[in-house]
């Protein structure tokens, strides 16, 4: 049986559709999944029960996250929330952390992996980072690696990857700052710029700011061993 991922999907405004990138549910599958599209629940019986059904969570990258969650007002350069996204993405976050089932959180999945434990985050890095910052929504295709970053020896990401120096895609104004236990920064960019974050009490519980399923498209071999780790550790939940 393939283990089951739980995919959370976003909303357009004015819309009535729910929408998720192919690339996500194609990475999945590749690595070994089965994807399973996740709506906006605001029920906690609901939320937890797909919580106990699911192998896996995948967080999904998408709009900028409503910073009052976090405790801030809006920033100007704040973009689209989601509000229902938002706050059933949480709430179902907390509870698989709770439950120790296997996370992988990408960009936008990565912030509410750090929100749901306490963490905060920049609304906007180029007014709010205090640093020379790189080009991190970058002009070039979605597969392409555009800066590098630096991997902590000995932690998940370095054993997914098996390299201390990745070369990743970039399209976000927003990241992680504060990132409380039980998460730890994995991965930096060379401005500073938190780009992976992952449990130390978790068997699985990955987010990094890049975009491993549109390089996974490319046969990029770490963004390979991301989402094949995933699958392997959600499928390990599955047997037990």
């Amino acid at each position: 049986m393939k283990p089951i991922i739980g995919l959370t999907a976003s909303l357009e405004l004015g819309r009535d559709a729910y929408d998720i990138e192919l690339a996500d549910s194609e990475a999945i599958l590749a690595a070994g999944g089965l994807p399973i599209m996740l709506p906006h629940l605001m029920e906690e019986a609901d939320i937890d029960e797909i919580a106990e059904h699911i192998d896996g969570l995948f967080l999904a990258g998408g709009y900028d996250i409503d910073p009052t969650l976090f405790g801030e007002e809006p920033h100007p350069n704040l973009g689209v929330i989601i509000p229902s996204r938002d706050v059933f993405e949480l709430a179902l976050t907390k509870k698989v952390l709770e439950l120790k089932k296997p996370i992988l959180g990408v960009c936008r999945g990565a912030q509410i992996l750090n929100i749901a434990v306490g963490g905060d985050m920049y609304q906007d890095i180029t007014t709010q980072a205090k640093a020379d910052l790189l080009q991190h929504q970058q002009k070039a295709p979605r597969f392409h690696g555009s800066h590098f970053v630096e991997v902590t020896e000995g932690s998940l990401l370095h054993r997914l990857t098996g390299l201390k120096r990745l070369k990743v895609n970039s399209r976000h104004h927003q990241a992680n700052r504060q990132v409380p236990q039980p998460m730890i920064v994995s991965g930096v960019s060379s401005d500073g710029i938190v780009e992976a974050i992952e449990s130390t009490k978790h068997h699985f519980a990955l987010g990094v700011q890049w975009h491993p399923e549109n390089m996974a498209r490319a046969a990029d071999s770490a963004s390979l061993g991301i989402f094949q780790g995933f699958i392997e550790a959600c499928r390990e939940e599955g047997d037990e």
